[in-house]
Order: C-alpha cells, then sequence, then structure tokens
C-alpha cells in the first residue's frame, strides 16, 4: 500500500462493499498477472474487442459480447445502439439525435442517478407507470428507441416483470436494454436476463467479478451487440471517451473465467462467518439493533450486517458514526443507507450496512471492535 501513501493517502478497511467511491473490488493475483502480460505488447483494438467479446459469450452462454469501460458505459453503448445500429452517419453524429428514435420508455421505479449514462448519448425518457396498457401505448410512440430497465437493490418499488415488458417491447418491435451493474452473485444472473427477453444487458467488470475496476460489459443480441462496438473507442464515436485499455480487455476476460469456475458456496460460508462476528460483538449495545441482510431484488445476493440505533439514545447520528468510522484509526469504510441519501429509493430510516466480501481475512474483528467504540462513546 505505499503506493498511496507516498501520494499522501491513507488507505482504508472496506466494509462498504464493491461502491465506485471506494476503488470497488481488489483484483484476484491472476487478473493483475494477466493485465501486466497484455501491457508487453501492441495490438490491434478492434481485433481484441471482437475476440474478448466472443470468449465471454461463450463463458457466460450468451449470443454475443462486448467490453465496456464499466457499466455506467454500457448503458451509454446500448442506447447509442438502440439508436444508430450500425449506420456510420448516425453513430458519427451523437448525441445529435436528429432524426432519430431517441426516447427509452422506462417504468418509474427503475429511474435512478444512473439514468445521466443513457442521457449522454442526447437520448431521454418516457415515464410510465407499472402498467401494461400505459407502457404498450409509450412503446407506439414514432420516436421511442426502445425500453430501459435497472435492476439493483435500491430499485426496490414494484415494476412488471422483465419477461413481460420484453414481450410488449417486441410485439413494438423495439429492443429492451437492462442495467444489471452489480447483479451477482448468482452467477446464473449473467444470463439470466438475457434469458428473459432482454436485448442487452450491462454488468459491472470491476465488482464481485473483481476484474479491473475500470471494465464491464454489454451481453446480448449479436446485432446490437455489435451496434455497441462500432459506437465505443478506438472507433470516433460516443464512446470514444470511454476507451477500455487493452489490458483491461484482457483482465477483465480472465476476470470472467475465473468467476464462472470458481467454488461459489464456499466463499459465502466464509462471508457468513464475517457477518455472524460483527452482529454478535454489536448484541450487548443498548439501543443498537444489528442483524444480517440480503439486498433487496435477485442479484448482489451477499449478506451484509445492518445496523441501526436510536440516534437520541446513543447520542449519535447515523452520518457522524459513518464519519467517525473514516477518520478513525484504522480507517473503516462501511455503507450509510438513508432516506436522505438514496432519495430516489423508499428508505425510511437509516442503516449502517458492513459488507462481508470487501474485507481480508480478519478484518471483520477491527470493523466490529471500531464500530463498538463508536457506538459506545470510545476513543
Amino acid at each position: 500500500m505505499d503506493v498511496y501513501r507516498e501520494l499522501g493517502v491513507e488507505p482504508l478497511i472496506n466494509a462498504g462493499g464493491t461502491l465506485t467511491t471506494l476503488g470497488g473490488s481488489l483484483m484476484l493475483p491472476e487478473v493483475t498477472d494477466a493485465m501486466a502480460a497484455a501491457s508487453r505488447a501492441f495490438v490491434d483494438m478492434s481485433e481484441l474487442h471482437l475476440a474478448a467479446g466472443k470468449r465471454i459469450a461463450e463463458l457466460v452462454g450468451v449470443e454475443a459480447a462486448h467490453v465496456t469501460s464499466g457499466a455506467a458505459a454500457g448503458i451509454a453503448l446500448m442506447a447509442a445502439a438502440c439508436m444508430t445500429g450500425a449506420d456510420g452517419e448516425r453513430i458519427a453524429r451523437l448525441p445529435d439525435t436528429t432524426g432519430m428514435r431517441n426516447m427509452f420508455v422506462i417504468q418509474r421505479p427503475h429511474h435512478n442517478p444512473f439514468d445521466q449514462a443513457l442521457r449522454l448519448t442526447g437520448a431521454s425518457f418516457v415515464d410510465v407507470a407499472a402498467d401494461e396498457d400505459e407502457l404498450a401505448s409509450a412503446l407506439r410512440r414514432p420516436d421511442a428507441a426502445g425500453v430501459y430497465s435497472t435492476f439493483a437493490w435500491f430499485c426496490r418499488l414494484p415494476v412488471l416483470p422483465l419477461p413481460r415488458v420484453a414481450e410488449l417491447a417486441h410485439a413494438a418491435g423495439l429492443p429492451l436494454i437492462v442495467d444489471a451493474a452489480a447483479e451477482v452473485p448468482p452467477l446464473e444472473n449473467l444470463a439470466r436476463f438475457v434469458r428473459e427477453g432482454a436485448d442487452l444487458v450491462a454488468f459491472s467488470g470491476g465488482k464481485a467479478i473483481r476484474g479491473p475496476q475500470s471494465t464491464g460489459f454489454v451481453l446480448g443480441r449479436a446485432d446490437l451487440v455489435e451496434a455497441c462496438r462500432l459506437n465505443d473507442s478506438p472507433n470516433m464515436a460516443i464512446g470514444r471517451p470511454m476507451k477500455a485499455g487493452k489490458e483491461e480487455i484482457v483482465a477483465v476476460v480472465k476476470a470472467v473465467e475465473l468467476y464462472t469456475r470458481k467454488n461459489h458456496a464456499t466463499e459465502m460460508a466464509v462471508w457468513e462467518r464475517r457477518v455472524a462476528h460483527v452482529i454478535g460483538e454489536l448484541a450487548a449495545l443498548p439501543h443498537v439493533r444489528a442483524w444480517r441482510q440480503l439486498p433487496f431484488g435477485t442479484g448482489q445476493l451477499i449478506p451484509h450486517a445492518a445496523v441501526s440505533w436510536d440516534e437520541g439514545k446513543v447520542g449519535l447520528t447515523h452520518e457522524e458514526a459513518l464519519r467517525r468510522l473514516k477518520e478513525g484509526r484504522p480507517r473503516v469504510a462501511v455503507q450509510l443507507v438513508s432516506p436522505q441519501r438514496y432519495a430516489f429509493s423508499d428508505f425510511t430510516a437509516p442503516e449502517l450496512r458492513i459488507h462481508p466480501h470487501t474485507l481480508a481475512d480478519g478484518e471483520e474483528m477491527v470493523v466490529a471492535r471500531r464500530l463498538v467504540e463508536v457506538l459506545s462513546g470510545k476513543r
């Protein structure tokens, strides 16, 4: 970690999960080895993109894939692909969408801050309720380019099932694109959304898959995946600033290879032990509640310890606890979920979340000790 301290940055223990603000995840040695090996030679980037996409598609079991510089870049490329197809003139014009279908139909509960990635392309949204008739009506608009859906732990309000949304979109001759950035584990989710009818799905490569933080990939229909590639670097297109380097591309392929063959049950058992330790250490604190929790939804199904308390009786807000944990020694980062931070969702009370999958062996003990210190007012 001396490379960080040389820059005047103090590393921290990450119990906050694979958040971009905390650097995502830690790459496995095989991934960093692949990254280093890729740095020692030149390659035709278009050829590399095609080969990497083919390999990931084979590993996941889908028609096609394309490596991106993250899931947000994948959202932008998916939107661009729906608007331009393989038309070179349209690709060159984005974000000018004049004369193109440029509106994406979205059920209101799917809105979140990552919508900005789609707007970068010049596209916009048509909001509908979680109602089949309203959705079908919006799909008949002459400017409708597709349907956009997000699957994440913070999208908690009721929506129409994905297979039914896909049926309605395809009946209107339009594609369905899905942001599923962090929706693994389980492993099966990599192919699930395509199986249920999505035409394109964006995943992050730098979260549970443990590739470089600046990677992701799009999976789905071959012609639309090709349109994503044409809209991406090294082509002079909307994705040119979203460049994934040769090192990142090779590394994320290796990360996907490792993820598809690892023992997920063994890993889950380790996480459960870490969560149980944290909860056990907090059990005796007055006015504090700690419990095991899974994220809402169908993905990122990693257990974590949730912690909440009566702020008046403890004399400490959740925001202040977050700050003290990060400013103390050793520095500890946890996740704060609150109505203020997630105003676009339906959270009504704050809680801290302690995630086990970004901890090293033994760090759960340090995190638990620091939590006890902060919540009991000790220094």
